[in-house]
């Protein structure tokens, strides 16, 4: 059975953007769904602590399938390439949702429907 974990960036906690949002409950939400197998929080995965997190936790087998809930999923695949190549994880296998703008609700929803594949 595949691995799947979900990670969320929050722009460091203070962009406009995800203020609608406890992104906790969001987390909590899928967690008790079991939708995926770990879900954590990242404050910035754009920045340069950001691809060291995402290269250590894809190097080993604990993620088959990364779904991301942060900003525009395009900018995902771009931002973290670097992260990705040197974990040798393939991006096919790397899933975005942009959750800026939405309150906890709709967040836990677009969550959803990517993991889900809708």
């Amino acid at each position: 059975m595949a691995k799947k974990g979900l990670l969320m960036c929050v722009c460091q906690g203070n962009c406009p953007s995800f203020q609608q949002m406890n992104i906790f409950d969001v987390g909590n939400a899928v967690r008790r769904e079991k939708l995926v197998d770990y879900v954590a929080i990242h404050p910035q995965l754009c920045s340069t602590d950001g691809d060291k997190f995402l290269s250590t936790l894809l190097a080993g087998d604990a993620t088959d399938e990364l779904y991301v809930a942060a900003c525009d999923p395009t900018m995902q695949v771009k931002m973290f390439r670097d992260a990705l190549e040197t974990a040798g994880f393939s991006k096919e296998h790397l899933h975005g949702t942009d959750i800026r703008n939405q309150d906890t609700t709709q967040a836990v929803a677009s969550i959803e429907k990517m993991v889900k594949g809708e």
